[in-house]
Order: structure tokens, then C-alpha cells, then sequence
């Protein structure tokens, strides 16, 4: 990668929320038929992907998506090109386009997958490397979760992650913080070429009338839907857990603590009986 030019935006952290991770679906004979062709042992159908919350565009910052799958697989590298994505669009209607970066497959057996991550050339930026497990049954941390699961008819792993850019090239940042528009729109025009000293910083986008983000922002929805887990409410009722989790965690070392402070009583009563028993017995 040819270096950098220009200068960092000092004192400044931008961050994009994506999701990445696997949804995988047991074949049948009703919703989900075994196409053609597909071995005779594989038992379901799955994809691994990479893309924004609530489907947003993230090509502007992550230009290629590399997964490696299991070796016994096909071609098991697999590279996914922003560029590719958006050409193969064009001739789609808005509801077939396809969301981020995807790799679709079949199989029988779980197993990691490696996911690399390479960024817009402007960023300056390393790839970086995830690693997710493929999930083809139900699992939760109870019953009810795997069984809740198990009667959706999808096994869904995604991961909930923030790519943070501290001191961003100018250049870059300014592709990060401009052009925020409403999804299904085009993005306003940008200005001028300056590097931005003494122009104002525009104020944090708000939601649609539909309560949805918008383009090129670190919003999250407001509220959780069918196939959008990740939003403002799943993120309140988190730190809602924490903090019980933490409550709780707080009161038990208050019994602990109450605990020891008891039997440390009654160690020192016990060595006063000892010594006063020693003492009329001398």
C-alpha cells in the first residue's frame, strides 16, 4: 500500500458501528429445499458476512472483506470487493441488492472463520483480522434461548463491533464526516477542497421521520426490529444487565465481607475462652 499523503487530524477519533457473523438455515423440504447439485450430506445453508447496522452503506471506509473458510471447502478463500458489490447493484431493484460484504455456502460441520478486514486506501490504514465461528445449531444460555432459536427457523451468530480511526488523514476524515444523507437517497454534495480550519463541524444527524439512521453516521436505530437485533434499546436493556449484574456483584461482597467480619468476631471470642480456660486451669 503506497503511503499517506498529507496530515492527521490530531486530537480526533471517528468511529463506524458494523455487524459481522454468520446466519445458517437446517435445509427442508418446505421454505429452505436443497438446490441442486449440493452434496448429499450437507444439512444446511449459510452465510457469512460483514455489513452495516441496519444495512447501511460501509464501503466508503472498508473497500475489501477477505474470509477464509474451512480448506476442505472450494476455493475457501473468498475476497469481496466493495467495488464489485456496488457494480453488480446497479442492475438489481433495491430490495435484491445485496448488503455488505457476503459469502454464501452449504455444509454439515461448524468450524472459524477468518475474517480480514482492509480498508479504504486514504486511511492509511493495516488490515485487521477477525475470527468468528460458523454456527449451525441452536445455542443460547438457556433452553429457552436454543429453543427460541430452534422455532425461528435461522441460526443467527452476529457480532456488534465499533471500528474506531484515531487521528484520521484529512483526507479520509473528510470522507468519513461528510455526505450523511437518508438511506435510499443520494449523498449531498460536499464543498469545496479545504482542509477544513475554520469551518464550522456539522451537528450529530438525527433520526427520520421513520425513526431510521441515516447514511454514512455512527447511528444505530432507536428501536429493535425483525433482522435489526442491534439498536439504542438492546443497548439499554445491556447496560441495564450490567448494572444489575454489578448490583449484585456489590451485595455479595457486602455478605462476604459481613461474613468474615463475623467469624473474625467469633475467632477472637473463641481465643479469649481458650486463654481464659488455660488461665483457671494453671
Amino acid at each position: 500500500m503506497a503511503p499517506v499523503q498529507g496530515k492527521r487530524v490530531k486530537g480526533v477519533q471517528v468511529y463506524r458501528p458494523f455487524i459481522y457473523g454468520t446466519t445458517a438455515r437446517p435445509f427442508n423440504d418446505t421454505d429452505n429445499p436443497k438446490p441442486p447439485g449440493v452434496p448429499i450430506d450437507h444439512t444446511h445453508s449459510w452465510q457469512v458476512f460483514v455489513k452495516g447496522v441496519d444495512d447501511t452503506d460501509i464501503s466508503y471506509w472498508l473497500r475489501r472483506v477477505q474470509f477464509k473458510l474451512h480448506e476442505s471447502i472450494p476455493n475457501h478463500l473468498r475476497t469481496i470487493d466493495a467495488e464489485t458489490v456496488i457494480r453488480d447493484n446497479e442492475s438489481k431493484p433495491p430490495s435484491k441488492r445485496q448488503k455488505g460484504f457476503v459469502v454464501s455456502e452449504t455444509g454439515w460441520g461448524e468450524f472459524e472463520i477468518t475474517i480480514k478486514l482492509y480498508y479504504d486506501s486514504k486511511s492509511g490504514e493495516k488490515p485487521q483480522t477477525l475470527y468468528h465461528h460458523l454456527r449451525l445449531h441452536p445455542y443460547g444460555r438457556t433452553e429457552a434461548e436454543k429453543e427460541a432459536m430452534r422455532n425461528g427457523g435461522e441460526v443467527v451468530a452476529w457480532v456488534y463491533e465499533e471500528q474506531l480511526f484515531n487521528e484520521p488523514f484529512e483526507e479520509f476524515f473528510k470522507a468519513l464526516t461528510t455526505g450523511v444523507h437518508d438511506k435510499g437517497s443520494n449523498p449531498a454534495p460536499t464543498g469545496g477542497k479545504g482542509k477544513g480550519k475554520g469551518k464550522s463541524v456539522a451537528p450529530p444527524p438525527t433520526f427520520t421521520q421513520d425513526g431510521e439512521v441515516k447514511e454514512r453516521s455512527a447511528m444505530i436505530p432507536a428501536t429493535t426490529r425483525p433482522g435489526h437485533p442491534f439498536s439504542k434499546e438492546t443497548e439499554a436493556l445491556e447496560i441495564k444487565r450490567i448494572k444489575e449484574a454489578e448490583d449484585k456483584v456489590h451485595q455479595m461482597i457486602s455478605e462476604a465481607n459481613k461474613s468474615v467480619k463475623a467469624k473474625e468476631a467469633e475467632l477472637v471470642r473463641l481465643k479469649a475462652e481458650n486463654a481464659a480456660a488455660t488461665a483457671s486451669g494453671a
